[in-house]
């Protein structure tokens, strides 16, 4: 299976779960920003995937991970500033995490969107100004990484975890079943 992404922490989950795979990052251009968030992670997704799959790879996983408050999809901050401008617009409050994830398996494409709802602590002027100087928000929907430091600015989270990290285990074992690959396997189509 090729991976579409350059995160680390999908790498790490496919790693965890055993699963082979390679990572061709995709040069798709993200879209940060639209008014169906959900729509959006899921274009995203696909985007990246596809790209890939043009190459010649017969079995591409895309996905996408996108924050909302409010309505509002929050994308990746691009200076501390605006990461503490997130964090404190985070502050105390829940939010959506959403990821998509887009399989495509010769020619045919599956997907998931997949929804976590996660309540940060009340965060002081100090606890952000520590959490940005761990430059964990760097390249994070939302400004923070909840598998790291940021576990400890989270109160609640309800649904699942691996969504929130950025690929959710189950929707991806559903799709690699959907298309006939048994996870456990060494990722071949059958049938």
């Amino acid at each position: 299976m090729i991976l579409a992404s350059r995160s680390p922490q999908r790498r790490a989950i496919l790693t965890h779960l055993g699963l082979a795979f390679e990572v061709v990052e995709s040069a798709f251009e993200e879209t940060e920003a639209g008014a169906d968030p959900r729509g959006l992670a899921l274009a995203n997704a696909l985007g990246k995937g596809r790209l890939v799959a043009e190459q010649g790879h017969p079995l591409v996983l895309g996905a996408d991970t996108v924050v909302t408050i409010d309505g509002t999809s929050l994308g990746s901050p691009t200076d501390e500033q605006e990461a503490a401008l997130m964090l404190d617009q985070l502050s105390g409050r829940a939010h959506t995490v959403m990821t998509a994830l887009a399989l495509l398996c010769d020619g045919r494409e599956s997907s998931a969107v997949v929804e976590s709802e996660v309540t940060f602590r009340s965060l002081s002027p100090i606890m952000i100004a520590w959490y940005v100087a761990t430059g964990e928000w760097r390249g994070r929907a939302g400004g923070y990484a909840i598998q790291g430091a940021g576990a400890a600015i989270v109160a609640d989270i309800q649904g699942d975890l691996s969504n929130v990290i950025g690929l959710p285990v189950g929707a991806l074992l559903d799709l690699l079943a959907a298309v006939g690959i048994a996870p456990w396997s060494k990722l071949t189509v059958q049938g």
